[in-house]
């Protein structure tokens, strides 16, 4: 006999299980049936605990440099194992904490892989067989997974994906990186920073292709400084291994280079888990992987939702959380705004870190805006110098006209903590005045928040 329900939430990633948690406290009856981990790919391959192993390269990094801040450390090390065991019981404990919050919330957890069966219809194959849940509403959060590219596949060995890389069973010598978006950087900066001698590949005209050209360009020249090879408008052909190296085939400037390497991880895009789910039977349009929704995730079916990684870009958790929570409200009947794309923020983690959000540069000229930009670097910042870091910038774009914050780039030391002041100004409509009238407090990093502003305007102080 079927298990009934208000709300059926497939997939307990960090869309899903928001999704479930708040339909739970909106008074709704909810099941979330996932197939492997509480907390999805984020918080057990993905978001979480690659930034615990980067904290410890941070440490790392460090370490090294206790001299400049007029201490001393001797005979400077690390055990990748115990990075590796930190990283995953950090994910381990927020995976549990998870399921302390649908006890909490009364959500029920069914383990399974779940199919669309008809209107309001779930099948889920369990360890012990196959039951049926039915409800009124279906949130599809199955998120993604990494793309794999013919020749290119990886093997667990030579070849990782960011499971691999996760739980590396080898520190490289000589590691090839394939894709410079956000994994593929952050990767790349953990193991450079441990000492492999790293190259990324990127077939793009510049490292990090959807960030400003500007921070782009400085993010590039920080990598070179610290030993990386960076080679850009480049193709991976092809992939020979054989024993313990990888000779990889690199088109560039019209030319095919080859090089060895005894690591390579392939950080090329995301495909949408849209399999086995009997989507197509269902109605539901997918798109290369993505299932279509309009501006509130629906899906065209009547009752069904799609929200997250599977219902395309960007691919991030709080943009799937906020979808979640939006979902789950209009299914209860309230009316929740619809989510703006250009006031979600993207973060990167390498060394130094990149936030941004809004238009770049270049997308704010092609949109035929008159625009007034500015800049602060972090050399011109009392904190970021005692911090030691002083290798950084702000940068700003306004509408020349209104005033409206367009856009904002940052790179350097903390940068993704900082970058929710301006996502704030842009989801209050702020204007260059608003910002320009805020007192920032002293000593701290946001004050070049503050002068990036002023730049724009000719009004910076202490640049």
């Amino acid at each position: 006999m079927a298990q009934n329900f208000d709300v059926v939430v497939i997939g307990a990633g960090p869309g899903g299980y928001v999704a479930a948690i708040r339909a739970a406290q909106l008074g709704l009856k909810v099941a979330c049936i996932e197939r492997e981990h509480l907390g999805g790919i984020c918080l057990n391959w993905g978001c979480i605990p690659t930034k615990a192993m980067l904290r410890s390269a941070e440490v790392y990094h460090l370490m090294h440099r206790a001299k400049d801040f007029g201490l001393k450390a001797d005979g400077i090390g690390y055990d990748l194992d115990a990075v590796v065991k930190r990283s995953r019981g950090v994910a381990k404990q927020l995976s549990g904490g998870i399921g302390h919050l649908f006890k909490k919330n009364k959500v029920t957890v069914i383990m399974g892989e779940a199919r669309l069966e008809g209107p309001g219809r779930v099948t889920v194959k369990t360890d012990k067989g196959s039951e049926e849940v039915t409800a009124k509403s279906i949130v599809l959060a199955t998120g993604a997974r990494a793309r794999e590219l013919p020749g290119l596949e990886p093997d667990g060995k030579l070849v990782w994906n960011y499971k691999h890389a996760l739980v590396p069973p080898h520190m490289p010598k000589k590691l090839l990186v394939i894709g410079s978006g956000a994994i593929g950087i952050e990767f790349a900066s953990f193991f450079n920073t441990l000492g492999a001698k790293t190259t990324v590949v990127e077939v793009m005209d510049r490292v990090l292709p959807v960030e400003d050209a500007e921070i782009s360009a400085f993010a590039k020249k920080q990598f070179v400084k610290q030993g990386m090879t960076i080679m850009e408008k480049a193709a991976v052909k092809k992939l020979d291994r054989k024993g313990d190296t990888v000779t990889a085939h690199i088109e560039v400037g019209g030319k095919t280079e080859t090089h060895e390497f005894d690591t390579v991880i392939s950080a090329v895009g995301i495909v949408g888990n849209t399999e086995g789910l009997g989507l197509e039977e269902a109605g539901i349009t997918v798109d290369r992987t993505h299932v279509i929704t309009d501006e509130y995730c629906r899906t065209g079916v009547e009752g069904v939702y799609a929200i997250g990684d599977l219902a395309g870009a960007p691919w991030l958790a709080h943009k799937a959380s906020h979808e979640g929570v939006m979902v789950a409200e209009l299914i209860a009947g309230k009316h929740p705004h619809p989510i703006k794309p250009g006031s979600i923020a993207g973060c990167t983690y390498c060394h130094p870190q990149i936030a941004s959000v809004g238009l770049t540069e270049a997308k704010a000229k092609e949109q035929g805006l008159d625009i007034k930009v500015g800049r602060f670097p972090f050399m011109g910042n009392g904190k970021a110098i005692a911090l030691g870091e002083p290798e950084g910038m702000v940068k700003t774009i306004f509408d020349a006209k209104t005033g409206e914050l367009l856009g904002a780039h940052m790179v350097g030391a903390e940068v993704t903590e900082l970058i929710q002041g301006y996502v704030i100004g842009r989801q209050l409509e702020t204007t260059e005045q608003d910002l320009m009238e805020t007192v920032f407090p002293h000593p701290t990093l946001s004050e070049m928040m503050h002068e990036a502003v002023l730049d724009a305007y000719g009004r910076a102080i202490h640049f």
